[in-house]
């Protein structure tokens, strides 16, 4: 898994001017953007929103076991991804979710200075230290995004779409 990649695969990287659209934006690609600076009850917010883009985009009521499976890993990856941003980088300041035919890719931007990873050797009776091992088990890729000069990353996560 990749951890610090510049540019990672599809090309849905920011704008330079910060807006949320993809840097090479098909038009088959959707974008939700919701702002977490300051908000109370961040990370059921975080699933709310997610949930009803899911709704959004027809992955939700799901039609059978595995779009439902699929749905889930998606608000287990938004959960995972704001409450690290929560516990090791002084909050969240946006979620980003975009969503294409063949995946859907979560972005959690925040002002923490930290490098993310799965905490090694995961062992699983242990509580705790589980959030980036479960990011890795359930998504295509993840990194980490930085933006020289400018304190803060996006760690972002890229899931398949339900077949």
């Amino acid at each position: 898994m990749s951890t610090t990649r510049q540019h990672p695969p599809g090309g849905l990287g920011r704008e330079p001017d910060g807006t949320g659209t993809a840097s090479v934006a098909p038009t088959d690609r959707q974008w939700r953007t919701l702002s977490l600076r300051e908000a109370t009850g961040i990370v059921p917010m975080a699933r709310d929103f997610a949930r009803q883009a899911l709704h959004d985009w027809g992955w939700l009521p799901a039609s059978g076991a595995d779009r439902r499976a699929a749905a889930e890993d998606v608000l287990l990856v938004v959960s995972e991804l704001v409450t690290n941003a929560c516990l090791h980088a002084g909050g969240p300041e946006e979620l980003r979710i975009a969503y294409s035919p063949k995946m859907l890719r979560v972005e959690v931007a925040d002002g923490g200075a930290g490098q993310p990873a799965p905490r090694t050797p995961h062992r699983a009776g242990r509580p705790g230290g589980h959030g980036m091992f479960i990011v890795q088990r359930l998504c295509l890729d993840w990194g980490v995004t930085r933006t020289p000069e400018q304190p803060g990353k996006t760690v972002w996560a890229e899931l398949a779409a339900p077949a």
